[in-house]
């Protein structure tokens, strides 16, 4: 049989030592720079040198994580980075911007990158996008079920990792606004505040227990994944190298764990025990858990285990390295204006004069659209390969019914618009934060929405059609496991609506983005069209908020007319 790779995490020199003693087969690792684990320790360059030179001794890969969002100022910086690593002998990035990882692919095809789970790959046209623009592995969404995993893995055409064991975003494939938006620490610079460990409505129905599918190893081998993920930068040594010690011994004797080896994970860390509902596809209120006293407890009273692995492995040798990362400068779109645009959650709420309110394309989420009422529609956020003929059919009806537009937010629904006949639009969940990942979609797409973390300056740096979030209610998650509740309540009382959108629960922003004021700060960032975001809002206060925007009216009067 082929042999899986077990891959560990090293937030620290010690913990990658631990792991590699321990039986791992690759570890990864993050700098100082562009790393989704800013808070774990990582490594300098003279640490990264002497962790791939003991790596490469003992027969183990190393694999670097360059897995945040770039801007076009930072892209010098990154590439930087990248060149350094390559000589240094790293055998694979972990990247999640896309406009990097294109760039890195045309200066040095000879360095492996694997798409990050930031990327969101969670069907068989996602990975087919991912090998296009250069991807060698794609990690997947950890929210695949056994049956969406195997078709994955049956006919992706590159390797397919999949993490097995560690904490759970409750967000699809961690993009998560949440911590941006509430406390300014981006989970897409590697900031992430954990909001969703805190307390809402007297409860935490955000906080998912770890995930383990320490009892599906004989699954996840026949069914053919190239590397198990060990989730755990932010750990500690001993427990990365207690949970790969248990890991390796699964692998190598082909079995599923034992209650007693179940036991002596929870041990080494739990929040309340583990989850496999995602891959089980039983989900509900029992995938929740937090870390309780008697967590801490047993993680205390748990024995230190020593030993090292019998290392049979053959040192690795990599071929020469000999090409220069080459920086391009950021291209400029060749196509005109973004046209204006809105979505509307609620149907009934859509102006039928909406075109003469400055609005050109309006959209409507694909499981209300009705027809002649909208002009545009909303791929739902996430589509697993189960779903993919249903939604086709939905997406052909709604062309019947008068849509001619498609706002897309995964790379795995851009060949699913198009089998429609749809005209294609980036939404922002496409995470696009630079002229380089725009550039990939300008040839795809009539324009982009922008990511809405972007500011001023940056947004003018990206020369393109483009639209930009003026109004709404930012949706800050997207879940697989539904709330089970109407809205959240924080310890502040501040009050975040939950509402449906393509099956799943989406979390969205306790006040609205509101910048019919600031129309002139806007303009000097260059031509842009203006996205709204409706949500909440009924038939009058959305036609007052865009009466708002035509009139330009300061935040205080806009709240006066609103109400």
């Amino acid at each position: 049989m082929k042999k899986i790779e077990l891959l560990a995490p090293a937030g620290s020199y010690e913990a990658l030592v631990a792991a590699v003693e321990n039986g791992a087969d690759a570890v990864y690792f993050g700098t100082s720079l562009f790393n989704a684990r800013m808070m774990a320790k990582n490594f300098s360059r003279e640490d990264v040198v002497r962790a791939v030179t003991y790596c490469h001794e003992k027969g183990v890969h190393a694999f670097v994580t360059m897995n945040t969002a770039i801007t076009d100022r930072q892209m010098k910086d990154a590439l930087n980075q990248v060149q350094f690593l390559y000589e240094a002998g790293v055998d694979a990035l972990i990247v999640a911007d896309l406009g990097l990882a294109v760039e890195i692919h045309k200066s040095l095809p000879d360095f492996p990158l694997h798409a990050s789970t930031q990327c969101s790959a969670h069907n068989v046209d996602g990975v087919k996008f991912l090998k296009e623009i250069g991807f060698s592995r794609a990690v997947v969404a950890r929210e695949l079920d056994k049956d969406n995993l195997r078709t994955l893995c049956e006919q992706s055409p590159i390797e397919i990792e999949a993490f097995v064991h560690g904490a759970l975003c409750v967000s699809q494939s961690g993009q998560c606004l949440f911590s941006s938006f509430l406390g300014g620490r981006s989970g897409n610079r590697g900031e992430c505040a954990q909001p969703c460990r805190m307390m809402y409505n007297g409860k935490y129905p955000l906080s998912l227990k770890d995930l383990s599918l320490a009892e599906h190893i004989t699954t996840l081998v026949e069914m053919g994944v190239a590397s198990l993920k060990i989730e755990g930068r932010m750990k500690s040594p001993d427990y990365v190298g207690r949970v790969v010690r248990i890991f390796r011994t699964l692998l190598d004797e082909r079995r599923n764990a034992t209650k007693d080896e179940m036991a002596s994970l929870a041990e080494i860390f739990s929040r309340s025990g583990f989850t496999d509902g995602y891959f089980e596809k039983q989900i509900g209120p029992s995938m929740l858990g937090i870390r309780t006293e008697r967590d801490l407890a047993a993680t205390r009273r748990a024995e230190k285990q020593g030993g090292v692995f019998e290392n049979k492995r053959e040192p690795i040798t990599i071929p020469e390295r000999v090409n220069k990362v080459v920086l391009n400068q950021a291209p400029i779109g060749k196509k005109g204006k973004a046209a204006s645009s809105a979505r509307f959650y609620n149907p009934a709420c859509l102006p039928a004069d909406y075109k003469a309110r400055g609005v050109a394309i309006a959209y409507l989420p694909l499981d209300v659209f009705a027809k002649g009422a909208a002009n545009g529609v909303v791929l739902p956020p996430v589509i697993f390969d189960s779903e993919r003929e249903a939604v086709l059919e939905k997406l052909k009806n709604a062309v019947k019914n008068g849509a001619v537009h498609a706002l897309v937010g995964n790379v795995g629904h851009i060949a699913l618009a198009k089998e429609a006949g749809l005209i294609l639009h980036g939404d922002w969940r496409l995470n696009i934060m630079s002229s380089y990942t725009a550039s990939i979609f300008d040839a795809i797409m009539e324009d982009i929405t922008l990511s809405p973390e972007l500011i001023l300056p940056q947004i003018r740096d990206i020369r393109f059609a483009k639209n930009v979030i003026v109004y709404g209610r930012q949706i800050l998650m997207t879940l697989e496991k539904p709330v089970g509740a109407p809205q959240l309540t924080d310890r502040t009382k501040a009050v975040f609506p939950i509402l449906r959108e393509g099956g799943r629960d989406i979390l969205v922003n306790s006040v609205p983005t509101y910048m019919a004021d600031r129309k002139a700060e806007l303009a000097k960032a260059g031509e842009m069209g203006y996205h709204f975001l409706f949500t909440t809002e009924g038939k009058q206060e959305t036609l007052n908020i865009l009466t708002s925007y035509e009139k330009g009216w300061t935040t205080k009067k806009a709240v006066r007319r609103i109400k």
